[in-house]
């Protein structure tokens, strides 16, 4: 069964294992997910089945949005409740200067990611390396903070709302503003993923193939049996031959093809819609 659907995995299981189980609810062995959630974190999880776990890299999956609570004087090592060692209690700050610096973080930011993640380091995960106690080094990296604002301000819990660009560790969007605080801690209690790009929670109602891909519609004008059978096609017989990847309409299936040095190769082909 080929299926694309927005599933909403739950707080305090692994994405694989929350897989494991709608494998299991449809049936289907074949079956990924694209965009990792942490355990402790819960929300938008994008899940293919069968051919369809091929379009992940052609979404429209970007930018991203989320919804965390920051514990001000909460440390921990992964920036999350996973691994508090202690919690400092602090003075109150004045919920002004707590929107000041929420607001503070939007545009281009460069930051060290958390140390348990998944950036490799010489071929091995940076968290495997912290949870075997190995010293090491992060390299910063860039997002780009669209909008984020201030939710609430319950002390000590800060909760605000980021839509990001790929790749935002927003563990560190927490440590950031308890940073910018003053405050020398400060780790994530809780973190939902709202969408993935256009991307949101609808029941795991199945997704519109043809309305979902980040890439543009190009028109075969050639001999349509050549695209039914996926026979190689001419440049030429193409509407747009500027180099670039692109989905074909064959109906019931869609073709992904890359242009490119004046040469149409198939990338993906005959992926049936349903």
């Amino acid at each position: 069964m080929n299926r694309l659907f927005v599933a909403y995995k739950p707080a305090g299981t692994s994405s694989n294992f929350f897989l494991s189980k709608l494998k299991r609810k449809y049936k289907n062995k074949k079956a990924g997910f694209a965009g990792t959630l942490d355990p402790f974190a819960k929300g938008v999880l994008l899940v293919g089945f069968g051919s369809h776990t091929k379009l992940f890299r052609f979404l429209n999956k970007t930018p991203k949005s989320y919804r965390a609570t920051l514990w001000l004087g909460a440390a921990s090592l992964s920036l999350d409740t996973e691994m508090i060692e202690s919690v400092d209690m602090i003075d109150e700050i004045d919920e002004a200067r707590v929107k000041e610096v929420v607001e503070s973080l939007r545009g281009d930011l460069e930051y060290e990611p958390p140390i348990f993640s998944a950036k490799r380091i010489n071929g091995q995960r940076a968290y495997d390396l912290a949870r075997a106690g190995r010293e090491f080094s992060l390299n910063k990296i860039n997002s780009s903070i669209y909008e984020i604002k201030l939710i609430s301000y319950c002390h000590p819990f800060v909760t605000f709302e980021a839509t990001v660009s790929e790749g935002t560790y927003i563990r560190s969007l927490g440590r950031i503003i308890a940073q910018r605080l003053g405050v020398s801690d400060g780790s994530l209690s809780a973190l939902e993923r709202l969408n993935e790009g256009q991307f949101v929670y609808e029941d795991e109602k199945p997704l519109d193939i043809k309305k979902s891909l980040n890439i543009a519609q190009n028109f075969y004008l050639g001999d349509s049996d050549n695209l039914k059978y996926g026979r190689v096609l001419a440049l030429e017989d193409l509407q747009m031959q500027n180099d670039g990847y692109y989905w074909l309409d064959n109906g019931d299936n869609i073709s992904v093809i890359n242009v490119a040095d004046k040469s149409v190769k198939y990338e993906l082909g005959r992926i049936y819609t349903c």
